[in-house]
């Protein structure tokens, strides 16, 4: 298992939390705004993706100890 350091830690799930934020606003757009079904399904898979990549990182970060 790879160690890293409570600072990295706090840098990957500010990025994980980032992912998430991103897919919740672009899952926003997608719900209200577009019309086009071709762009919908094109943004929506962006944000599952988003989604299942903040989902990832946020389990490792929980679940990977820290370097002392």
């Amino acid at each position: 298992m790879l160690l890293i350091s409570s600072m990295d830690k706090m840098w990957i799930s500010f990025g994980s939390m980032g992912s998430m934020f991103l897919a919740m606003l672009f899952m926003f757009f997608v719900k209200t705004k577009l019309q086009n079904k071709f762009l919908k399904a094109i943004f929506g898979l962006i944000a599952y993706i988003l989604l299942f990549i903040g989902f990832i990182t946020m389990v490792y970060i929980i679940f990977n100890p820290t370097k002392a």
